[in-house]
């Protein structure tokens, strides 16, 4: 006989199912996101601005992709609308195997405690807390035993080589050690999907190149699928595929030549 807690996963993933083939949206294992007629609609007080206009995305697993382009172009909020922080106004946008577009705000929350592992430029960690607190901070929100939140946050502390400045408050770290430790914050619920806003934007150019190493080898380690946004060509050319957004939709650059020539047009 099936537990309660069985037939209500089989019971999910067959309206999951049959919602992804009336919207003619394929998904599989290996598809991660998975975007369609993606439109994003602001209202200005000189009339309507789409923002993106039938963008379309497949990220398969395991794929390290940068997304690159001029500033306006909605890199950002489009990170966030598969990371379910923003709604998109059309389109189906399925991200790890959910439609986040049709997440209430706390089904929101609880998917992207879950699924998603977010970094920003900026590395936003909470100034009174310790490092290895603000590690522990998803695990904590999740309701994991206090002991249990704070081991598991000294694994991740050492995984990112941060394990003697676990007691540190952010203000006593370098930027990119406090950029590290916003990394391990971010996988320490171990998430399917790793977002990361121009997560090297505030550093040097070589401690941007180490942060970006430790992406690449959490990336690898880790089994993650990985979109990164980036102004910064040199790291965008590491990455798998490198996807420019430019008048609401997304082309790839294909020659590793030309990306570099074009690094000084992402201002």
């Amino acid at each position: 006989m099936q537990s309660p807690s069985a037939a209500a996963a089989q019971a999910s993933r067959a309206a999951r199912d049959q919602e992804s083939r009336a919207s003619g949206i394929n998904l599989n294992q290996a598809t991660v996101i998975r975007v369609q007629g993606l439109r994003k609609t602001y209202q200005t007080a000189r009339g309507a601005l789409d923002l993106f206009e039938d963008l379309s995305l497949v990220v398969e697993a395991g794929e390290l992709l940068a997304i690159v382009g001029q500033s306006g172009t909605g890199k950002s909020t489009l990170l966030h609308i598969l990371g379910a922080l923003d709604a998109p106004s059309a389109g189906t946008v399925y991200c790890a195997s959910t439609n986040v577009a049709k997440l209430n705000p706390r089904e929101a929350a609880a998917f992207r405690n879950r699924e998603i592992g977010y970094v920003w430029q900026f590395h936003y960690l909470l100034p009174e807390f310790t490092a290895l607190e603000n590690v522990a901070m998803p695990l904590l929100a999740r309701g994991v035993a206090k002991a249990e939140a704070l081991r598991t946050a000294n694994e991740w502390m050492s995984e990112v080589g941060l394990e003697d400045r676990a007691d540190h408050r952010p203000g006593e770290l370098s930027g990119g050690e406090q950029q590290r430790v916003a990394l391990a914050r971010a996988l320490v619920s171990k998430p399917r999907l790793l977002l990361a806003d121009e997560p090297t934007g505030d550093l040097d150019g070589v401690t941007a190149g180490k942060v970006f190493e430790l992406i690449e080898r959490l990336h690898k380690s880790h089994g993650l699928t990985s979109v990164l946004v980036t102004h910064n060509m040199d790291l965008a050319v590491r990455c798998k595929r490198t996807l420019r957004l430019q008048g609401g939709k997304l082309t790839e650059i294909t020659d590793v030549g030309s990306k570099s020539l074009q690094a000084g047009n992402l201002s």
